[in-house]
């Protein structure tokens, strides 16, 4: 028997919806698995990361899965886990949060799904430390999370968009910004000016996501709580956030905590993409531009 898994990237934050809201995007990671006798774990990797990331136990997706077998009291004879992966790495598109909850589905559906899926999607939120990207990888759509009584509750949020389709321009620069320095440099306590500011804004994001009102989606798309700390250490980012707004696009944000830029539009609109490369361009980061739906489906598991 095989499982294959697949998981969607996904970009958090949405301007002022600071580690609360996230949205999946239709970009997807796929990862085939099947057991094995000789006792090894093996991990074939095609495409982002191919050249970089470890192909045994190391594997992020082989040690979520071999958690999964600890977790259910299970030994794991061998593995053999296959990847195409189509989500940047350190890319602020959820990379990490697609590889784990990968490694986890994909061992509980060789194991007869001792698990369900709200327990996985509990567990990776554990492991991940933050709930923004992993909730909307596994649940498809905007997400929104909340922290209540040490425990994380997520819920999916109607994004009909009746207007019309709501489409994203990702500009991901070569710049290397880990997630641990993007948080080291927020600031422990924020004013209440700033509080104000995104918690007035963060409802009409959803708002405007849900009905697909772009106006308003440019109107609240702004944030006071960590984009103004991480935009000033990514050479040419708040100059090709300009640009994207200048060049059509209704809004445009850090993803995630970057260092790629998430911009918004009606429909595809390939100026928007160039506008932005140009900039970081000019600060001397190469670039690459993704033309991306959002994705209103989550992780799926397959018995092929």
């Amino acid at each position: 028997m095989q499982i294959k898994v697949i998981v969607p990237a996904t970009t958090a934050n949405l301007g002022p919806g600071f580690d609360a809201l996230g949205l999946a995007l239709n970009l997807w990671n796929e990862a085939t698995f099947a057991c094995t006798s000789d006792s090894s774990i093996s991990v074939t990797v095609k495409g982002e990361g191919e050249e970089t990331l470890p192909k045994n136990a190391d594997n992020a997706i082989a040690e979520a899965a071999l958690m999964i077998y600890d977790l259910a009291g299970k030994t794991c004879k061998g593995l053999k886990i296959d990847c195409i992966n189509r989500i940047p790495l350190g890319s602020g598109m959820g990379s990490s949060s697609a590889a784990m909850l990968t490694g986890m589905l994909g061992a509980n559906g060789l194991l007869g799904n001792p698990f369900t899926d709200e327990e996985i999607l509990k567990l990776a939120i554990e492991t991940e430390g933050h709930p923004d990207n992993v909730a909307p990888a596994m649940l498809g759509g905007l997400v929104a999370s909340i922290l209540h009584k040490e425990r994380v509750i997520s819920m999916r949020l109607p994004t009909k968009a009746n207007r019309g389709p709501i489409h994203a321009t990702l500009a991901l620069p070569d710049f290397d910004f880990p997630t641990s320095q993007a948080r080291a440099i927020l600031p422990k306590d924020v004013t209440r000016v700033d509080a104000i500011h995104n918690l007035s804004r963060v409802v009409l994001v959803t708002e405007a996501l849900r009905t697909g009102n772009m106006e308003l989606l440019g109107i609240a798309m702004k944030d006071s709580l960590h984009q103004p700390y991480r935009l000033k250490l990514i050479p040419g980012a708040i100059s090709a956030l300009k640009a994207g707004k200048e060049a059509g696009a209704s809004a445009v944000a850090l993803s995630g905590a970057g260092p790629s830029l998430i911009a918004f539009s009606p429909k595809e609109d390939e100026a928007i993409g160039a506008a932005m490369k140009r900039e970081f361009k000019a600060a001397g980061l190469g670039v690459r531009i993704f033309e991306l739906g959002t994705s209103y489906e989550g992780a799926e598991v397959t018995i092929i």
